[in-house]
């Protein structure tokens, strides 16, 4: 079960992929893309990543506890769907017309588009479990609510993707010890009677 790092490393993976995919073309530097918000006056970066929402999944059922060994019981992972929002940095110094902000927002959808899905043991190698793939797709939000995000920060709207990944698992921190057995007994039947042993 992935660990609390685990929203963190999500974060991580989608920049990582638009930095590899990006660059040179039409962004000059992986540098120019960071995770951020939009109330950042860093001026160093062109693309940034904001986590807007995080909100737990209630749609999917799990087991009340999951065994960890023989001994061992944990509750179990809960889901949640991790909500970004990706603009262009308004306060960016390299001089962007309308036309290559276009161009960037189209790069990052097509992007997304062709890599929209990762593995958790892919963004934490020690899981021993099959975990379901984190699905990045379009998040379902009308314009209004777009607007509210920016509000939120107030920030006045600008063009930008919003975007869902789901489900990301995150593991729980209890862990409780069961009782071992250490007493047992068994029946024997012989000729209609029991005999006890223990």
């Amino acid at each position: 079960m992935a660990d609390y790092p685990i929203i963190a490393d999500v974060s991580n993976h989608i920049v990582r992929t638009l930095r590899e995919k990006m660059c040179p073309e039409p962004i000059p530097s992986p540098n120019n893309i960071e995770i951020s918000s939009p109330l950042s006056q860093d001026v160093d970066y062109i693309v940034g990543l904001y986590l807007y929402d995080i909100v737990e999944d209630m749609q999917v059922t799990t087991p009340p506890y999951i065994a960890r060994g023989r001994a061992e019981l944990s509750k179990p992972p809960r889901p949640y769907a991790l909500y970004y929002m990706v603009f262009i940095n308004g306060s960016s110094q390299m001089g962007l017309k309308s036309l290559d902000i276009q161009k960037i927002i189209g790069k990052v959808a097509q992007i997304v588009n062709d890599n929209n899905s990762v593995r958790p043991s892919e963004l934490q190698s020690w899981l021993d479990t099959a975990e379901p793939p984190i699905v990045l797709s379009q998040a379902k939000i009308s314009l209004e609510e777009k607007v509210r995000v920016w509000q939120a920060i107030n920030k006045p709207y600008q063009i930008s993707l919003f975007y869902r990944a789901a489900p990301v698992y995150l593991s729980s921190g209890v862990i409780i010890d069961t009782p071992r057995v250490v007493d047992a007994s068994f029946g024997l039947y012989i000729d209609g009677e029991e005999r006890r042993e223990k």
